[in-house]
């Protein structure tokens, strides 16, 4: 997922290529719900000079995983002023 978020950002943000997934976790909220149950992604990456991390929370660990990782790359381009911080840019709706 991470490779191919880059992939497709790259042409358009080429300093993407400074920000790096660090740790990627996951862990469910509450087991008692079995296969319904909601799983946090926490994901830290970091840059040449910051460290950060994202989470996603969803039932679907693709989802989770998805918001966890756009939020991260969303957060990279707003700290380099390159794009203003919007959470729904790379919603888990968008077709990449």
């Amino acid at each position: 997922m991470d490779n191919a978020l880059r992939k497709a950002l790259k042409r358009f943000f080429p300093n993407i290529d400074n920000m790096h997934l660090m740790d990627f976790k996951v862990r469910v909220i509450d087991g008692r719900d079995g296969t319904a149950a909601k799983v946090r992604v926490l994901i830290s990456s970091r840059d040449h000079s910051n460290i950060w991390t994202t989470i996603g929370v969803s039932e679907d660990i693709i989802e989770a995983s998805w918001e966890a990782l756009a939020d991260s790359f969303q957060y990279i381009l707003h700290e380099n002023n390159i794009a203003p911080f919007k959470s729904d840019v790379l919603c888990s709706n968008t077709i990449v």
